[in-house]
């Protein structure tokens, strides 16, 4: 058991809920056991502990490697599960993503690469797709919203949401085929899912 990440997940699911008041939709989608990968949007740097918080099973995520350069910092995200990432997905961030998954549990990859700092969604890197492909486990798409503006949730006058979608399971990501193109093409799709979790959300929403 990873006393720090239990920590950390009681602390961030009872701030996210009681001061923030989050909402999760479809959170049945996350499974009960086995190897998934959870994709989703990034708008904040706190999004990682925001949707670890709220699903009901340990998950690891990449993180960009620059936060590791502080020892103390990096040693404190590293037992949260935190596993460095260059721009991009090189050689050894895909063995460990590989390796997770391959361990049966789930990983948490944001297809843009980075945050987005206006809110709307950037390009998605290959690298999800190609982790996705060669891993052939279950892809989950997300949807967080809000969470870049959480001084107007704690005042009632924004909506701080995580949504999830349907999952992609092998027959639909065995269509892909393998390369470049495939990882390109498969990326897009997820990240056009994402998509449509936000216009959904968007279109019903009530007010906080």
């Amino acid at each position: 058991m990873n006393l720090l990440y239990w920590l950390g997940w009681i602390l961030g699911r009872s701030i996210s809920r009681s001061l923030l008041r989050m909402k999760v939709i479809n959170g049945h989608f996350i499974p009960k056991s086995g190897s998934f990968i959870l994709a989703c949007n990034h708008i904040s740097y706190s999004d990682p502990v925001l949707i670890g918080s709220n699903i009901n099973r340990l998950i690891h995520f990449m993180a960009k490697k620059e936060l590791f350069r502080n020892r103390l910092f990096g040693a404190i995200i590293r037992a949260t599960k935190a596993h460095p990432i260059r721009r991009g997905m090189d050689r050894e961030s895909l063995g460990v993503a590989l390796e997770i998954l391959k361990s049966g549990q789930g990983l948490l990859i944001f297809p843009e690469g980075t945050r987005s700092r206006d809110g709307n969604f950037l390009p998605a890197k290959p690298g999800i797709g190609m982790v996705v492909v060669l891993s052939g486990v279950p892809v989950i798409p997300a949807y967080i919203h809000g969470s870049d503006k959480k001084g107007s949730c704690l005042r009632g006058k924004e909506r701080l949401a995580l949504i999830f979608g349907k999952p992609l399971g092998s027959d639909e990501i065995s269509v892909y085929g393998d390369g470049k193109e495939a990882y390109r093409r498969l990326s897009a799709d997820i990240m056009a899912r994402i998509a449509k979790l936000k216009e959904e959300f968007i279109k019903t929403a009530k007010p906080a």
